[in-house]
């Protein structure tokens, strides 16, 4: 009759040692085991067994990489209000997990507490611009002085990294105001600079359009009196003399103008004279000043040789 008394009771006490005494531990965890409230072991990854009742499980920790948010507001060298933004990747060392669950007694508020120290030390040696182009600085200075501090508590600093600057609206309007100028300008600058390049391009341009119109013109004239010549030596070859010749050919091109300006419609030349015996008039005044020129010329001769 005993056994079948006591059976219920290790039923029982089999049944509260499999519900209190047996635990898991998940991967990349540590569980702290106390016995009577002292510290016993470290439990890793797996199935343990604790006595009920006697033994306890303290706390567990995490061996995965953590981050921890910090944010910072502090001043600038050139007195300009910002929040930073740290975020602090760190780990327990396996070798050091009794050390970082019982030594300290909030690690992230101790961290934190280093972080805005370290930030408040290095941001009011800086201007605004160089807290943006020397971010990487602060996390280093961050990261050293978090190893320093935390490394005997058995934390591990993986990173720090300055993730976030945020100067206060008004600032940034201001920033953005003064970049906006600065490409204003820029683009002014490269705007005169091609500008300058199309003047002196077309000038160099008008230049040589110029020189070889010029050069044309020459051409063109030494053309003429080569004619000029030519048609003088064959007036002279039927016995017209180089007056009359002369004449006759400035008379030719008088009415060869005409040609030309009759031939165009809206031409606005006005040719002056232009009556019907102005090409006779003209030749009359063309003989006679030569008959005066070569007079002279004759009279010019006798004179010189009179001196001699």
């Amino acid at each position: 009759m005993a056994i079948p008394i006591m059976l219920p009771i290790f039923v029982f006490l089999g049944f509260l040692l499999i519900t209190t005494g047996l635990f898991t531990v998940k991967q990349q965890t540590a569980s702290i085991v106390q016995r009577f409230g002292k510290f016993h072991s470290i439990r890793q990854a797996g199935l343990h067994f604790k006595i009920p009742f006697i033994d306890t499980i303290a706390g567990r920790i995490t061996m995965k990489i953590q981050q921890l948010d910090v944010p910072v507001e502090t001043k600038t060298k050139d007195d300009v209000f910002v929040s930073i933004k740290v975020s602090v990747q760190y780990l327990i060392k396996p070798e050091s997990i009794y050390d970082a669950f019982y030594k300290l007694q909030n690690p992230y508020e101790q961290m934190s507490s280093y972080i805005f120290d370290v930030v408040r030390a290095e941001v009011p040696k800086m201007k605004l611009d160089d807290v943006f182009e020397r971010k990487d600085d602060i996390a280093v200075a961050i990261k050293r002085e978090l190893d320093e501090a935390m490394n005997e508590y058995g934390y591990y600093i993986v990173k720090a990294l300055v993730t976030d600057i945020d100067p206060a609206a008004a600032v940034k309007e201001a920033m953005n105001h003064i970049n906006a100028a600065e490409r204003k300008k820029t683009a002014a600058e490269y705007e005169g600079e091609a500008e300058k390049i199309r003047i002196v391009a077309k000038a160099r341009a008008e230049a040589e359009s110029k020189r070889l119109q010029g050069q044309g013109i020459a051409d063109q004239r030494r053309e003429i009196a080569r004619g000029l010549v030519e048609s003088v030596g064959v007036l002279n070859q039927v016995g017209i003399n180089s007056q009359e010749a002369s004449a006759l050919i400035v008379i030719t091109q008088h009415y060869d103008t005409l040609h030309s300006v009759g031939e165009n419609a809206n031409s606005n030349l006005i040719l002056l004279p232009n009556a019907p015996s102005a090409a006779t008039d003209m030749l009359s005044q063309m003989v006679a000043s030569f008959v005066a020129t070569s007079h002279m010329s004759e009279k010019s001769k006798e004179v010189k040789t009179l001196k001699q």
